[in-house]
């Protein structure tokens, strides 16, 4: 009974390929370093070391094109947010602000928190009646995904005069981290960084 046996396979064109192109790198770097020192007798590195060494360098490599990434995606996320936002065009603008109120019913609300001594919510309102003016004037859309510190990068981004909307953003950020009491001089600094905004 004769067997018969297997005279190629892909898996060994694999290896001969992969070994064909390894002696063909060899022997292009061997021509292009032909004056490189010889060892002394009796010299050698150890494999491992060239492992590590390899090793580290594709760390290296690697953590330098993820810092890159996370820079660049830093630098330009908001602006790339802004860009989508507006690209969306006016029906998604209208969905929200059918069912947003308007700011000047979150400014209402605000006062009459202020007028119950709850400060916190009165200042809280105040942000978000902010966030409404923003939308309802086109200058920034609301999107609830975004964070403060978003909305702070895309405001620095624009023309706009920063300094009350940093307090707005930063004295919510109070109110969602901290338990920080909020006094009837906070929701006052709160409304006068309002009335700034409404004036621009």
């Amino acid at each position: 009974m004769t067997t018969e046996f297997e005279k190629t396979s892909l898996g060994w064109q694999s290896s001969q390929f992969q070994q064909q192109i390894g002696e063909w790198l060899e022997y292009q770097w061997s021509r292009l370093n032909p004056t490189l020192p010889e060892l002394p007798s009796g010299w050698s590195i150890d494999s491992w070391f060239i492992s590590l060494l390899k090793f580290l360098l594709w760390l290296g490599v690697s953590i330098f094109v993820i810092w890159l990434v996370w820079w660049l995606w830093r630098e330009f996320s908001p602006y790339l947010y802004s860009r989508l936002a507006g690209a969306k065009g006016s029906d998604s603008a209208s969905q929200t602000a059918n069912v947003e109120l308007s700011a000047a019913k979150l400014l209402t609300r605000s006062q009459e928190f202020y007028r119950q001594e709850n400060y916190r919510d009165a200042c809280r309102y105040l942000y978000f009646a902010m966030l409404q003016h923003l939308h309802e004037k086109g200058i920034l859309p609301q999107k609830k995904s975004r964070t403060d510190g978003e909305y702070l990068q895309l405001l620095r981004l624009s023309r706009l005069q920063i300094q009350p909307y940093e307090t707005l953003i930063t004295t919510h950020e109070q109110l969602c981290f901290s338990d920080a009491e909020m006094l009837a001089e906070n929701y006052e600094h709160c409304q006068q960084a309002y009335r700034e905004i409404f004036q621009q």
